[in-house]
């Protein structure tokens, strides 16, 4: 695999912006081949380094060939900020429109994934279940889907993020009202893995998105929810990204790379 730092222009942004991406090294060229791709999101006071800093993402992505993009979100709680800048649309269109052109990254909503931890896990339910036609699965770790906007205010960058109590929730911001939207038009409904720590100060907000997809019936979302011994760490988050990686069923690739 193959260790890139990305930098552009954001028009999103209106800045210079960095993204860490991993790549798979093959043996022979093939432009033909389009690279499958997770957007990894980091946690609150983070960046696009820490998952590779603090996990061994590489590794768990090499045996599929999987592209892993890692963005920094800041603390924008990923949303186009209500004061601040636009970073829902970074994430969420301007990266899956620049990066593909650059990597030979597939567009397929069948090759894409998105996830991420705490105020990423959060941010990979939001952005997934508003673009059900770009993300096959979303992985969530220690967060839940948050459905209102008076909960999302709670937080420590609520009001830069989502405004005072007197502005109205954009449609992307209601992951809750999605999911039923999905559901009712009858869209693909992208595949979800939650997980959270026992011990995790944010297991509430996990148990309140657990209730909502485990009384949907039928299980549209193939949602499965894992609640394992652990916190808000590291360790956990590197064991369950993991497991996220499995749940994907891809194809192993093995042979084909350097």
């Amino acid at each position: 695999m193959a260790l890139a730092k990305i930098r552009f222009f954001s028009k999103a942004l209106g800045m210079c912006v960095t993204c860490n991406v991993i790549l798979p090294q093959y043996k022979e060229p093939n432009k033909a081949r389009k690279v499958p791709v997770l957007w990894l999101l980091h946690g609150a006071y983070g960046n696009y380094s820490d998952w590779c800093r603090r996990t061994n993402i590489e590794r768990y992505a090499a045996p599929y060939g999987l592209a892993v993009v890692m963005p920094s979100g800041h603390n924008s709680s990923y949303t186009d900020m209500a004061h601040g800048m636009k970073f829902y649309t970074y994430i969420a269109e301007e990266l899956p429109q620049v990066l593909p052109k650059m990597l030979n990254l597939s567009t397929e909503r069948e090759d894409n994934f998105i996830a991420g931890l705490s105020m990423g896990g959060a941010g990979s339910m939001m952005i997934g279940l508003s673009k059900p036609e770009q993300y096959a699965a979303i992985g969530c770790l220690s967060a839940g889907a948050v459905n209102t906007h008076s909960n999302m205010r709670k937080g420590k960058f609520g009001t830069f993020a989502f405004g005072d109590s007197s502005d109205a929730a954009p449609a992307y911001q209601q992951p809750f009202a999605n999911a039923e939207k999905i559901i009712k038009a009858g869209l693909p409904c992208p595949r979800i893995f939650h997980a959270c720590g026992d011990q995790d100060y944010l297991l509430e907000n996990a148990h309140t998105a657990r209730d909502f997809f485990t009384a949907i019936p039928g299980n549209p979302f193939d949602y499965k929810y894992v609640e394992a011994p652990g916190a808000h760490t590291w360790d956990f988050w590197d064991e369950h990204i993991k497991q996220f990686i499995a749940y994907l069923k891809l194809p192993k690739t093995t042979g084909e790379f350097i």
